[in-house]
């Protein structure tokens, strides 16, 4: 089970109030969603953690239908490299 809480997350985006909770619940769900369908599992690794936390950063600061997301960050594609990489020890390259 996922060990991030809604005010670690909050704290992270720098945000003070409650009326986004819905949607970074959402966000939370379809991040863990996102990396379990990208061949990461579940785990309470900060490391995980943090891939949650950028993900809901980067789609909730740009939720805006008319601006396109260019890129994925680079970062949390790392991230879910290095994840996947120490989730299977058994695969060779």
């Amino acid at each position: 089970m996922l060990a991030l809480t809604l005010d670690e997350l909050k704290n992270y985006l720098r945000i003070d109030v409650s009326e986004d909770d819905t949607i970074l619940t959402l966000l939370v769900d379809s991040a863990q969603e996102y990396l379990t369908n990208a061949g990461v599992p579940e785990s309470d690794s900060n490391l995980y953690k943090l891939a949650i936390m950028m993900y809901v950063a980067m789609h909730y600061e740009n939720r805006d239908p008319s601006q396109k997301i260019d890129g994925f960050n680079f970062a949390l594609q790392s991230i879910i490299l290095q994840l996947k990489d120490y989730s299977d020890p058994t695969e060779t390259t």
